[in-house]
């Protein structure tokens, strides 16, 4: 029934946003998207086309090769339609019409990665990046923690976390943990994340782009009070 979800709970959805991201790395090794759907002869068109290369992934004489790209293809579908259903649960539930409505999509984790990666999210990187630690700020204050942004240079991230005087070490773990999984929810299209005023690392459970797709161009961990990814930030 409509504004019931049909997949399972939390491990189909987070699957289905995991390979939104990944779709992220791959759209940056393909180039800049262009749009070819102009109007329904266009959709038709370009069904039609897609209807044939499926058919053809059986002309492939590797099996090895044959298998991952329909797996690619069956993966596209999946996440195309958790996100799309997930819409239609939005629609369905709200009470807001026009504008109110893509403002929530925006904000719904699964819909927000697809919007971002055909470019359609209805906020810009900077400002999803400030208030989604508006939106933590309450959370980081019960366990001591204030986290400031310092700068956004294009999709770099520098942000400084203070800690209260009595807070333990492993609290400042979680902190981070908290923080690092909250940005990259929010701008998964991130290409450098800074967190400065923190000692350790912190082991969070956010899966980053790259060990999804193999790449190695992608945010990680680093000491000495900073977690940088290709060299940081100047």
């Amino acid at each position: 029934m409509l504004g019931e979800s049909v997949l399972p709970q939390g491990s189909g959805r987070r699957t289905a946003q995991q390979c939104a991201l990944a779709l992220l790395v791959l759209k940056e090794d393909c180039g800049p998207s262009r749009r070819i759907v102009d109007d329904q002869r266009d959709f038709q068109k370009q069904v039609q086309k897609i209807g044939e290369l499926v058919h053809d992934l059986e002309t492939i004489a590797d099996p090895a090769a044959r298998t991952t790209a329909k797996e690619l293809v069956r993966l596209l579908m999946d996440l195309h339609g958790a996100g799309l259903e997930r819409m239609l649960e939005i629609v369905f539930q709200s009470t807001h019409t026009g504008a109110g409505v893509i403002d929530e999509l925006g904000e719904d984790p699964l819909v927000s990665s697809l919007l971002i990666l055909y470019g359609l999210h209805p906020e810009n990187f900077e400002t999803r990046v400030k208030h989604k630690l508006e939106q933590i700020r309450s959370k980081l204050f019960k366990m001591g923690a204030e986290a400031t942004l310092l700068a956004i240079n294009g999709t770099e991230i520098r942000v400084r976390v203070h800690l209260e005087g009595h807070v333990c070490g492993s609290t400042g773990k979680t902190v981070k943990a908290a923080l690092e999984e909250a940005i990259y929810e929010a701008a998964p299209d991130l290409t450098s994340l800074i967190v400065e005023g923190l000692d350790e690392p912190a082991a969070s459970g956010f899966v980053a782009l790259g060990q999804l797709v193999g790449s190695s161009a992608t945010p990680s961990v680093a000491s000495n009070h900073a977690l940088a990814v290709n060299g940081g930030m100047d």
